[in-house]
């Protein structure tokens, strides 16, 4: 498990971040017309995976709008924007922002998301939501880059993201 604070208070996830070099996990979750996405339907393509609490925080709207802006605009990629959130809650934040090169995703109909990734928050008063991280699959589906943001309102390190999209 990883340990990670909420304003300097201290809490867990119920596991770790993917490996660096390992086969990304499967997973099936639900876009905002409620249909369902996985890795099958970005295949050949890059995915970052932008997993934060909810879109209702500074922060985690901030992560959105960066990535909209700077890796949706790179070839053969795609940005995941993924929480707990449900979908309509992401077709309302996408619309009001402008966002159009993002794929919003909610974890509602798959809790198991957030175990197999490493990022449901264990403890604490967000217990459930996932915590804030970024996983880098290339295009082949392995796993090129992970962050495990440490404090929840802290960005993730958006150039160490992009980097290892290079």
């Amino acid at each position: 498990m990883a340990q990670i604070t909420l304003k300097g208070n201290q809490f867990e996830t119920v596991g770790t971040l993917p490996v660096k070099g390992s086969e990304a996990t499967f997973f099936c979750l639900v876009k905002t017309d409620l249909s369902e996405a996985g890795p099958a339907d970005f295949a050949g393509k890059r995915m970052v995976l932008n997993i934060f609490p909810s879109l209702d925080t500074p922060v985690c709207a901030a992560s959105v709008r960066r990535f909209n802006q700077e890796a949706s605009s790179l070839d053969n990629t795609v940005v995941l924007c993924i929480s707990a959130d449900l979908p309509f809650a992401h077709s309302r934040f996408c619309e009001v922002e402008g966002l159009k090169n993002v794929v919003s995703l909610s974890t509602f109909r798959s809790p198991e998301f957030g175990i197999h990734y490493g990022v449901t928050i264990a403890n604490g008063p967000l217990k459930g939501l996932l915590s804030r991280a970024i996983v880098v699959i290339d295009a082949e589906g392995v796993v090129r880059h992970t962050e495990q943001v440490p404090e929840i309102v802290q960005e993730p390190d958006y150039s160490a993201a992009l980097k290892a999209l290079a």
